[in-house]
Protein backbone atom coordinates (compact mmCIF):
# COMPACT_ATOMS: atom_id res chain seq x y z
CA UNK A 1 0.00 0.00 0.00
CA UNK A 2 1.53 3.31 -1.04
CA UNK A 3 1.99 6.11 1.45
CA UNK A 4 -0.03 8.40 -0.83
CA UNK A 5 -3.10 6.20 -0.35
CA UNK A 6 -2.99 7.20 3.34
CA UNK A 7 -3.80 10.79 2.34
CA UNK A 8 -7.11 10.07 0.61
CA UNK A 9 -9.19 9.42 3.76
CA UNK A 10 -7.67 12.59 5.28
CA UNK A 11 -8.97 14.56 2.30
CA UNK A 12 -12.38 12.87 2.37
CA UNK A 13 -12.64 13.45 6.13
CA UNK A 14 -11.66 17.12 5.61
CA UNK A 15 -8.69 16.74 7.97
CA UNK A 16 -6.71 18.15 5.05
CA UNK A 17 -8.11 21.67 4.91
CA UNK A 18 -9.63 21.99 8.41
CA UNK A 19 -6.44 21.03 10.27
CA UNK A 20 -3.60 20.39 7.84
CA UNK A 21 -2.34 21.37 4.42
CA UNK A 22 -1.92 18.67 1.79
CA UNK A 23 1.17 16.54 2.47
CA UNK A 24 2.60 13.18 1.48
CA UNK A 25 3.14 10.80 4.45
CA UNK A 26 6.74 9.62 4.66
CA UNK A 27 6.80 7.88 8.05
CA UNK A 28 4.77 4.86 9.10
CA UNK A 29 2.85 5.32 12.34
CA UNK A 30 0.60 2.70 13.91
CA UNK A 31 -2.00 3.61 16.51
CA UNK A 32 -3.98 1.20 18.67
CA UNK A 33 -6.46 1.60 21.49
CA UNK A 34 -6.28 -1.60 23.53
CA UNK A 35 -6.79 -4.33 20.95
CA UNK A 36 -8.28 -2.04 18.29
CA UNK A 37 -5.99 -0.92 15.49
CA UNK A 38 -6.81 2.53 14.21
CA UNK A 39 -7.71 3.04 10.58
CA UNK A 40 -8.48 6.49 9.22
CA UNK A 41 -12.07 7.53 9.82
CA UNK A 42 -12.95 4.56 12.00
CA UNK A 43 -15.38 4.94 14.89
CA UNK A 44 -13.95 4.59 18.41
CA UNK A 45 -16.11 4.62 21.52
CA UNK A 46 -14.94 7.29 24.00
CA UNK A 47 -14.64 4.58 26.66
CA UNK A 48 -12.20 2.62 24.46
CA UNK A 49 -10.12 5.80 24.07
CA UNK A 50 -10.17 6.60 27.81
CA UNK A 51 -6.42 5.99 27.99
CA UNK A 52 -3.74 7.19 25.58
CA UNK A 53 -3.29 4.86 22.60
CA UNK A 54 -0.21 2.74 21.94
CA UNK A 55 1.62 4.41 19.09
CA UNK A 56 4.64 3.10 17.25
CA UNK A 57 6.67 5.34 14.99
CA UNK A 58 9.00 3.84 12.41
CA UNK A 59 12.31 5.66 12.11
CA UNK A 60 15.93 5.78 13.13
CA UNK A 61 16.66 6.16 16.83
CA UNK A 62 18.30 9.56 16.30
CA UNK A 63 15.21 10.93 14.52
CA UNK A 64 12.96 13.03 16.76
CA UNK A 65 9.22 13.48 16.36
CA UNK A 66 6.40 15.59 17.74
CA UNK A 67 2.89 14.19 18.14
CA UNK A 68 -0.12 16.51 18.23
CA UNK A 69 -3.69 15.30 18.85
CA UNK A 70 -6.59 17.71 18.44
CA UNK A 71 -10.36 17.84 18.07
CA UNK A 72 -11.23 20.26 15.23
CA UNK A 73 -14.97 19.82 15.89
CA UNK A 74 -15.23 21.40 19.35
CA UNK A 75 -17.78 22.04 20.71
CA UNK A 76 -19.86 20.71 17.78
CA UNK A 77 -19.11 19.83 14.15
CA UNK A 78 -21.70 22.28 12.85
CA UNK A 79 -20.32 25.14 14.98
CA UNK A 80 -16.64 24.42 15.67
CA UNK A 81 -16.05 27.73 17.46
CA UNK A 82 -13.39 26.15 19.72
CA UNK A 83 -11.41 24.65 16.84
CA UNK A 84 -8.99 23.07 17.63
CA UNK A 85 -9.11 21.59 21.11
CA UNK A 86 -5.69 20.16 22.03
CA UNK A 87 -5.91 16.65 23.49
CA UNK A 88 -2.25 15.64 23.59
CA UNK A 89 1.18 17.08 22.80
CA UNK A 90 4.42 15.12 23.04
CA UNK A 91 7.82 16.26 21.75
CA UNK A 92 11.25 14.62 21.33
CA UNK A 93 9.87 11.13 20.58
CA UNK A 94 12.70 8.94 19.24
CA UNK A 95 12.26 7.17 15.93
CA UNK A 96 11.40 3.48 16.35
CA UNK A 97 9.83 4.42 19.66
CA UNK A 98 6.58 5.60 21.18
CA UNK A 99 5.29 8.73 22.95
CA UNK A 100 6.17 7.39 26.41
CA UNK A 101 9.83 7.87 25.43
CA UNK A 102 9.27 11.51 24.50
CA UNK A 103 8.45 14.52 26.65
CA UNK A 104 4.78 15.11 27.33
CA UNK A 105 4.01 18.83 27.13
CA UNK A 106 0.22 18.54 27.42
CA UNK A 107 -1.11 15.30 28.97
CA UNK A 108 -3.51 13.03 27.10
CA UNK A 109 -7.17 13.93 27.47
CA UNK A 110 -9.72 11.36 26.30
CA UNK A 111 -12.41 12.24 23.75
CA UNK A 112 -15.45 13.90 25.32
CA UNK A 113 -17.65 14.87 22.39
CA UNK A 114 -20.65 16.80 23.78
CA UNK A 115 -22.58 16.91 20.51
CA UNK A 116 -22.39 15.17 17.14
CA UNK A 117 -19.58 13.09 15.68
CA UNK A 118 -16.15 14.57 16.38
CA UNK A 119 -12.92 13.90 14.53
CA UNK A 120 -9.81 13.32 16.64
CA UNK A 121 -6.68 13.97 14.61
CA UNK A 122 -3.18 12.70 15.43
CA UNK A 123 -0.42 14.43 13.52
CA UNK A 124 3.24 13.49 13.48
CA UNK A 125 6.01 15.96 12.64
CA UNK A 126 9.70 15.23 12.26
CA UNK A 127 11.76 17.68 14.29
CA UNK A 128 14.92 19.30 12.94
CA UNK A 129 16.50 19.22 16.38
CA UNK A 130 15.70 18.48 20.01
CA UNK A 131 13.05 20.80 21.37
CA UNK A 132 13.17 22.43 24.75
CA UNK A 133 9.77 21.32 25.98
CA UNK A 134 7.88 24.18 27.58
CA UNK A 135 6.57 23.28 31.01
CA UNK A 136 3.02 24.61 31.22
CA UNK A 137 1.62 25.46 34.61
CA UNK A 138 -1.58 23.65 35.64
CA UNK A 139 -3.68 26.65 34.61
CA UNK A 140 -1.55 26.97 31.49
CA UNK A 141 -2.47 23.47 30.32
CA UNK A 142 -6.17 24.28 30.14
CA UNK A 143 -5.41 27.54 28.37
CA UNK A 144 -3.13 25.69 25.95
CA UNK A 145 -5.90 23.24 25.02
CA UNK A 146 -8.41 25.85 23.82
CA UNK A 147 -8.28 27.12 20.21
CA UNK A 148 -4.96 25.44 19.50
CA UNK A 149 -3.75 25.56 15.90
CA UNK A 150 -1.74 22.60 14.64
CA UNK A 151 -0.57 24.64 11.62
CA UNK A 152 0.54 27.61 13.74
CA UNK A 153 2.35 25.32 16.18
CA UNK A 154 4.24 23.64 13.31
CA UNK A 155 5.10 27.04 11.80
CA UNK A 156 6.30 28.45 15.10
CA UNK A 157 8.66 25.51 15.58
CA UNK A 158 9.69 25.35 11.90
CA UNK A 159 8.57 21.75 11.49
CA UNK A 160 7.40 21.94 7.91
CA UNK A 161 4.67 19.58 6.74
CA UNK A 162 3.58 16.53 8.75
CA UNK A 163 5.20 13.16 8.05
CA UNK A 164 2.13 11.15 9.15
CA UNK A 165 -1.44 11.72 10.31
CA UNK A 166 -4.41 9.59 11.32
CA UNK A 167 -7.86 10.38 12.62
CA UNK A 168 -10.81 8.62 14.21
CA UNK A 169 -14.40 9.57 14.90
CA UNK A 170 -16.12 9.47 18.27
CA UNK A 171 -19.51 10.50 19.53
CA UNK A 172 -21.09 10.75 22.93
CA UNK A 173 -22.42 7.41 24.10
CA UNK A 174 -26.20 7.35 24.46
CA UNK A 175 -27.38 7.61 28.08
CA UNK A 176 -29.13 4.24 27.78
CA UNK A 177 -25.72 2.60 27.44
CA UNK A 178 -24.34 4.18 30.59
CA UNK A 179 -24.61 2.21 33.77
CA UNK A 180 -26.90 3.50 36.48
CA UNK A 181 -25.77 2.70 39.99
Amino acid sequence: MSMASHVEPLIVGRVINDVLDLFVPTVAMSVRFGTKDLTNGCQIRPLVAANAPDIHIVGRANDLFTLVMTDPDAPSPSEPSMRECLHWLVVNIPGGGDPSQGEEVVPYMSPRPPLGIHRYVMVLYQQRSRMVAPVPTASGVDAARARFSTRAFADRHEMGLPVAAMYFNAQREPASRRRHY
